[in-house]
């Protein structure tokens, strides 16, 4: 996800880093997403202001704050059984 340097910039952030200063220094980077594409100003901006200790904070930060435009079908679990009606459900098993 964090593609087209985005990673390397954040990474060669000095730390400790506001919120802020993250949006300054790479909040024109796009992030490509599965569903389409958020720059990490948006990303970041979802979020309350605080300050990353290091790269890795920030990475979490990001990954944590990013749209529904990140995940494939929204509310989707392969955990939940399917609805009923689903054009996804199995073929009934009569025992």
């Amino acid at each position: 996800m964090l593609s087209n340097g985005t990673a390397e910039v954040i990474d060669d952030h000095e730390y400790p880093a506001t919120t802020e200063e993250l949006i300054e220094d790479c909040g024109d980077r796009v992030l490509e997403l599965p569903n389409g594409s958020e720059t990490v100003s948006d990303v970041l901006a979802r979020l309350e202001s605080e300050t990353f200790e290091s790269a890795d904070d920030a990475h979490l930060a990001v990954y944590s704050a990013v749209s529904n435009k990140a995940v494939g079908r929204v509310g989707y679990s392969d955990r939940d059984p399917t609805p009923v009606g689903s054009p996804y459900s199995p073929d009934a098993v009569s025992f």
